[in-house]
Protein backbone atom coordinates (compact mmCIF):
# COMPACT_ATOMS: atom_id res chain seq x y z
CA UNK A 1 0.00 0.00 0.00
CA UNK A 2 1.33 3.43 -0.93
CA UNK A 3 2.05 6.06 1.70
CA UNK A 4 -0.87 8.14 0.37
CA UNK A 5 -3.29 5.23 0.69
CA UNK A 6 -2.01 4.41 4.18
CA UNK A 7 -2.55 8.03 5.21
CA UNK A 8 -6.07 8.04 3.74
CA UNK A 9 -6.87 4.82 5.60
CA UNK A 10 -5.52 6.38 8.79
CA UNK A 11 -7.82 9.39 8.36
CA UNK A 12 -10.84 7.12 7.83
CA UNK A 13 -9.93 5.15 10.95
CA UNK A 14 -9.54 8.33 12.98
CA UNK A 15 -12.89 9.64 11.76
CA UNK A 16 -14.58 6.35 12.62
CA UNK A 17 -12.99 6.32 16.06
CA UNK A 18 -14.06 9.90 16.74
CA UNK A 19 -17.60 9.06 15.62
CA UNK A 20 -17.72 5.98 17.85
CA UNK A 21 -16.43 8.03 20.77
CA UNK A 22 -19.11 10.66 20.20
CA UNK A 23 -21.86 8.06 20.25
CA UNK A 24 -20.47 6.26 23.31
CA UNK A 25 -20.01 9.47 25.32
CA UNK A 26 -23.25 11.16 24.23
CA UNK A 27 -25.57 11.01 27.23
CA UNK A 28 -29.20 11.97 27.71
CA UNK A 29 -31.15 12.66 30.86
CA UNK A 30 -34.83 11.83 31.30
CA UNK A 31 -35.80 15.27 32.52
CA UNK A 32 -39.49 14.30 32.69
CA UNK A 33 -41.30 11.07 31.79
CA UNK A 34 -40.74 10.46 28.09
CA UNK A 35 -38.60 13.60 27.65
CA UNK A 36 -34.87 12.99 27.15
CA UNK A 37 -32.37 15.86 26.98
CA UNK A 38 -28.69 16.05 26.10
CA UNK A 39 -26.85 18.91 27.79
CA UNK A 40 -24.60 20.82 25.40
CA UNK A 41 -21.31 22.49 26.29
CA UNK A 42 -21.43 26.15 27.31
CA UNK A 43 -18.74 27.02 24.79
CA UNK A 44 -18.18 28.30 21.29
CA UNK A 45 -18.10 25.53 18.68
CA UNK A 46 -14.62 23.98 18.40
CA UNK A 47 -13.12 20.71 17.09
CA UNK A 48 -12.66 19.67 20.73
CA UNK A 49 -16.40 19.84 21.51
CA UNK A 50 -17.49 18.86 17.99
CA UNK A 51 -20.03 21.67 17.85
CA UNK A 52 -21.98 20.05 20.70
CA UNK A 53 -23.05 23.32 22.32
CA UNK A 54 -26.87 23.29 22.38
CA UNK A 55 -29.35 21.32 24.46
CA UNK A 56 -31.06 18.78 22.21
CA UNK A 57 -33.21 15.72 22.79
CA UNK A 58 -36.31 13.73 22.03
CA UNK A 59 -39.82 12.89 23.24
CA UNK A 60 -41.16 9.33 23.20
CA UNK A 61 -44.82 8.52 22.60
CA UNK A 62 -46.61 5.19 22.30
CA UNK A 63 -46.47 5.28 18.50
CA UNK A 64 -43.30 7.17 17.62
CA UNK A 65 -40.60 9.65 18.62
CA UNK A 66 -40.17 13.39 18.05
CA UNK A 67 -36.61 14.73 18.07
CA UNK A 68 -36.25 18.34 19.22
CA UNK A 69 -33.19 19.90 17.58
CA UNK A 70 -30.35 17.71 16.33
CA UNK A 71 -27.08 19.42 17.22
CA UNK A 72 -24.26 21.15 15.40
CA UNK A 73 -22.98 18.40 13.09
CA UNK A 74 -23.98 15.20 11.33
CA UNK A 75 -21.82 13.32 13.86
CA UNK A 76 -23.78 14.79 16.77
CA UNK A 77 -27.05 13.97 15.03
CA UNK A 78 -25.90 10.37 14.68
CA UNK A 79 -24.99 10.26 18.36
CA UNK A 80 -28.45 11.61 19.20
CA UNK A 81 -30.08 8.99 16.97
CA UNK A 82 -28.05 6.28 18.71
CA UNK A 83 -29.30 7.63 22.06
CA UNK A 84 -32.88 7.35 20.79
CA UNK A 85 -32.25 3.73 19.85
CA UNK A 86 -30.87 2.96 23.30
CA UNK A 87 -34.17 4.14 24.76
CA UNK A 88 -36.75 2.83 22.28
CA UNK A 89 -37.12 0.97 18.97
CA UNK A 90 -40.06 3.19 17.97
CA UNK A 91 -39.68 5.10 14.70
CA UNK A 92 -38.67 8.75 14.59
CA UNK A 93 -41.67 10.38 12.95
CA UNK A 94 -40.78 14.05 13.52
CA UNK A 95 -37.57 16.07 13.64
CA UNK A 96 -38.43 19.48 15.07
CA UNK A 97 -36.10 22.47 14.69
CA UNK A 98 -36.82 25.25 17.17
CA UNK A 99 -35.00 27.81 14.99
CA UNK A 100 -32.37 28.23 12.28
CA UNK A 101 -29.05 28.39 14.12
CA UNK A 102 -26.35 25.87 13.13
CA UNK A 103 -25.94 24.29 16.57
CA UNK A 104 -29.59 23.17 16.40
CA UNK A 105 -29.99 22.02 12.79
CA UNK A 106 -26.83 20.49 11.34
CA UNK A 107 -27.55 17.05 12.80
CA UNK A 108 -30.77 16.73 10.78
CA UNK A 109 -29.21 14.55 8.09
CA UNK A 110 -28.59 11.77 10.63
CA UNK A 111 -32.33 11.03 10.55
CA UNK A 112 -32.80 10.86 6.77
CA UNK A 113 -33.24 7.09 6.73
CA UNK A 114 -36.08 7.39 9.26
CA UNK A 115 -38.06 9.44 6.70
CA UNK A 116 -39.49 11.80 9.34
CA UNK A 117 -41.39 14.99 8.82
CA UNK A 118 -38.94 17.85 9.39
CA UNK A 119 -40.92 20.46 11.31
CA UNK A 120 -40.22 24.15 11.77
CA UNK A 121 -41.62 27.65 11.69
CA UNK A 122 -43.13 28.83 8.43
CA UNK A 123 -40.23 31.32 8.32
CA UNK A 124 -37.52 28.72 8.91
CA UNK A 125 -36.78 27.63 5.34
CA UNK A 126 -36.22 31.14 4.03
CA UNK A 127 -34.11 32.06 7.05
CA UNK A 128 -31.94 28.97 6.57
CA UNK A 129 -31.58 29.55 2.83
CA UNK A 130 -30.49 33.16 3.32
CA UNK A 131 -27.59 32.09 5.54
CA UNK A 132 -26.82 28.61 4.25
CA UNK A 133 -23.53 29.44 2.55
CA UNK A 134 -22.26 31.45 5.51
CA UNK A 135 -23.31 28.76 7.99
CA UNK A 136 -21.59 25.98 6.04
CA UNK A 137 -18.45 28.06 5.54
CA UNK A 138 -18.28 28.94 9.24
CA UNK A 139 -18.92 25.32 10.25
CA UNK A 140 -16.00 24.07 8.17
CA UNK A 141 -13.76 26.88 9.42
CA UNK A 142 -14.61 26.28 13.09
CA UNK A 143 -14.79 22.48 13.14
CA UNK A 144 -12.72 21.24 10.20
CA UNK A 145 -13.23 17.51 9.62
CA UNK A 146 -15.79 17.39 12.44
CA UNK A 147 -18.18 19.18 10.08
CA UNK A 148 -18.04 16.43 7.47
CA UNK A 149 -21.41 15.44 6.01
CA UNK A 150 -23.34 18.17 7.82
CA UNK A 151 -26.06 19.81 5.75
CA UNK A 152 -29.15 21.95 6.06
CA UNK A 153 -32.44 20.14 5.56
CA UNK A 154 -35.41 22.43 5.11
CA UNK A 155 -38.71 21.72 6.88
CA UNK A 156 -41.24 19.50 5.15
CA UNK A 157 -43.95 20.57 7.60
CA UNK A 158 -44.30 24.19 8.69
CA UNK A 159 -46.09 25.86 11.59
CA UNK A 160 -47.53 29.36 11.69
CA UNK A 161 -49.19 30.01 15.04
CA UNK A 162 -50.00 26.82 16.92
CA UNK A 163 -50.39 23.21 15.86
CA UNK A 164 -50.31 19.78 17.47
CA UNK A 165 -48.48 16.53 16.80
CA UNK A 166 -49.72 13.16 18.03
CA UNK A 167 -47.00 10.70 19.09
CA UNK A 168 -49.55 8.19 20.38
CA UNK A 169 -50.78 8.83 23.89
CA UNK A 170 -48.73 12.04 23.92
CA UNK A 171 -49.70 15.31 22.25
CA UNK A 172 -47.17 18.03 21.48
CA UNK A 173 -48.27 21.64 21.01
CA UNK A 174 -45.98 23.61 18.72
CA UNK A 175 -46.09 27.39 18.82
CA UNK A 176 -44.31 30.06 16.80
CA UNK A 177 -43.44 33.40 18.34
CA UNK A 178 -42.90 37.04 17.55
CA UNK A 179 -39.38 37.80 16.26
CA UNK A 180 -37.07 37.52 19.26
CA UNK A 181 -33.92 35.38 19.38
CA UNK A 182 -34.56 34.92 15.63
CA UNK A 183 -37.54 35.53 13.36
CA UNK A 184 -38.35 31.79 13.35
CA UNK A 185 -38.45 30.74 17.01
CA UNK A 186 -40.76 27.87 17.91
CA UNK A 187 -41.47 26.07 21.18
CA UNK A 188 -42.65 22.54 21.92
CA UNK A 189 -44.96 21.70 24.82
CA UNK A 190 -45.54 18.11 25.90
CA UNK A 191 -48.96 18.19 27.53
CA UNK A 192 -48.64 14.78 29.19
CA UNK A 193 -45.56 15.67 31.28
CA UNK A 194 -45.99 19.44 31.33
CA UNK A 195 -42.59 19.91 29.70
CA UNK A 196 -41.89 23.07 27.71
CA UNK A 197 -38.98 22.99 25.24
CA UNK A 198 -38.16 26.69 24.85
CA UNK A 199 -35.27 26.43 22.41
CA UNK A 200 -33.20 29.60 22.46
CA UNK A 201 -36.01 31.70 23.84
CA UNK A 202 -34.37 30.69 27.13
CA UNK A 203 -30.65 30.87 27.91
CA UNK A 204 -29.70 29.76 31.43
CA UNK A 205 -26.44 31.22 32.80
CA UNK A 206 -25.30 31.75 29.18
CA UNK A 207 -25.71 35.27 27.84
CA UNK A 208 -28.83 35.54 25.64
CA UNK A 209 -28.01 36.21 21.96
CA UNK A 210 -30.14 38.75 20.10
CA UNK A 211 -30.37 37.78 16.43
CA UNK A 212 -33.90 39.11 16.01
CA UNK A 213 -35.57 41.70 18.22
CA UNK A 214 -35.06 42.62 21.86
CA UNK A 215 -38.53 44.17 22.08
CA UNK A 216 -40.15 41.10 20.57
CA UNK A 217 -38.22 38.85 22.95
CA UNK A 218 -39.41 40.82 25.97
CA UNK A 219 -42.99 40.59 24.71
CA UNK A 220 -42.59 36.83 24.29
CA UNK A 221 -41.21 36.42 27.79
CA UNK A 222 -44.29 38.17 29.17
CA UNK A 223 -46.46 35.64 27.32
CA UNK A 224 -44.32 32.67 28.35
CA UNK A 225 -44.71 33.74 31.97
CA UNK A 226 -48.45 33.17 31.64
CA UNK A 227 -47.75 29.48 31.05
CA UNK A 228 -47.13 27.12 33.97
CA UNK A 229 -44.95 24.24 32.79
CA UNK A 230 -43.79 21.64 35.30
CA UNK A 231 -40.47 21.24 33.47
CA UNK A 232 -38.51 23.52 31.14
CA UNK A 233 -35.77 22.75 28.62
CA UNK A 234 -33.61 25.78 27.73
CA UNK A 235 -31.77 25.98 24.44
CA UNK A 236 -28.51 26.55 26.29
CA UNK A 237 -27.40 26.18 29.86
CA UNK A 238 -28.25 24.22 32.96
CA UNK A 239 -31.22 21.88 32.95
CA UNK A 240 -31.79 22.01 36.70
CA UNK A 241 -31.82 25.79 37.21
CA UNK A 242 -34.82 27.08 39.18
CA UNK A 243 -37.67 28.19 36.96
CA UNK A 244 -39.08 30.82 36.47
CA UNK A 245 -36.10 32.54 38.11
CA UNK A 246 -33.95 31.63 35.12
CA UNK A 247 -36.46 33.34 32.84
CA UNK A 248 -36.50 36.35 35.18
CA UNK A 249 -32.71 36.64 34.88
CA UNK A 250 -32.89 36.60 31.10
CA UNK A 251 -35.71 39.14 31.10
CA UNK A 252 -33.71 41.48 33.33
CA UNK A 253 -30.64 41.29 31.09
CA UNK A 254 -32.68 42.07 27.97
CA UNK A 255 -34.72 44.81 29.65
CA UNK A 256 -31.58 46.50 30.98
CA UNK A 257 -29.96 46.21 27.57
CA UNK A 258 -32.92 47.88 25.86
CA UNK A 259 -33.12 50.60 28.53
CA UNK A 260 -29.42 51.43 28.39
CA UNK A 261 -29.26 51.46 24.60
CA UNK A 262 -32.26 53.80 24.43
CA UNK A 263 -30.51 56.11 26.90
CA UNK A 264 -27.30 56.04 24.86
CA UNK A 265 -29.19 56.88 21.67
CA UNK A 266 -30.97 59.74 23.43
CA UNK A 267 -27.58 61.10 24.53
CA UNK A 268 -26.39 60.99 20.93
CA UNK A 269 -23.77 58.30 21.53
CA UNK A 270 -22.42 56.23 18.66
CA UNK A 271 -22.75 52.44 18.47
CA UNK A 272 -19.10 52.08 19.49
CA UNK A 273 -19.59 54.32 22.52
CA UNK A 274 -22.59 52.20 23.51
CA UNK A 275 -20.59 48.97 23.07
CA UNK A 276 -17.78 50.38 25.21
CA UNK A 277 -20.00 51.34 28.14
CA UNK A 278 -23.24 49.34 28.29
CA UNK A 279 -23.63 46.27 30.46
CA UNK A 280 -20.09 46.06 31.77
CA UNK A 281 -21.42 45.03 35.18
CA UNK A 282 -23.05 41.96 33.62
CA UNK A 283 -19.75 40.34 32.66
CA UNK A 284 -19.39 38.08 35.69
CA UNK A 285 -23.05 37.01 35.59
CA UNK A 286 -23.07 35.29 32.20
CA UNK A 287 -21.05 32.61 30.45
CA UNK A 288 -19.83 33.60 26.95
CA UNK A 289 -20.33 37.30 27.75
CA UNK A 290 -17.18 38.31 25.87
CA UNK A 291 -18.29 36.39 22.78
CA UNK A 292 -21.78 37.87 22.46
CA UNK A 293 -22.53 40.90 24.63
CA UNK A 294 -20.93 43.53 22.37
CA UNK A 295 -22.77 42.02 19.41
CA UNK A 296 -26.02 42.25 21.39
CA UNK A 297 -25.45 45.95 22.05
CA UNK A 298 -24.81 46.52 18.35
CA UNK A 299 -27.92 44.61 17.28
CA UNK A 300 -30.17 46.35 19.80
CA UNK A 301 -28.77 49.78 18.90
CA UNK A 302 -29.60 49.10 15.23
CA UNK A 303 -33.10 47.98 16.21
CA UNK A 304 -33.90 50.90 18.50
CA UNK A 305 -32.11 53.75 16.69
CA UNK A 306 -35.17 54.69 14.65
CA UNK A 307 -37.74 53.66 17.23
CA UNK A 308 -40.69 55.98 17.38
Amino acid sequence: MSAALRFAAFLVLCAASAHAFAEASFTVKELAPGNYVHRGHDELATPANGGDIANVGFIVGERCVAVVDTGGTLAEGRALRAAVRRVTPLPVCYVINTHMHPDHIFGNAAFKDDHPQYVGSAKLAQAEASRAENYLRALKRELGDEASGSEIIAPTMTIDGTSTLDLGGRTLTLQTWKTAHTNNDMTVYDEKSGTLWLGDLLFVHCVPVVDGSVTGWLDNIARIKQMSPRHVVPGHGDLDAPYPRSLDDEQQYLANLARDVRAAIKRGETIQQAVDTIGLGERDKWRLYDAYHARNVTAVYAELEWEQ
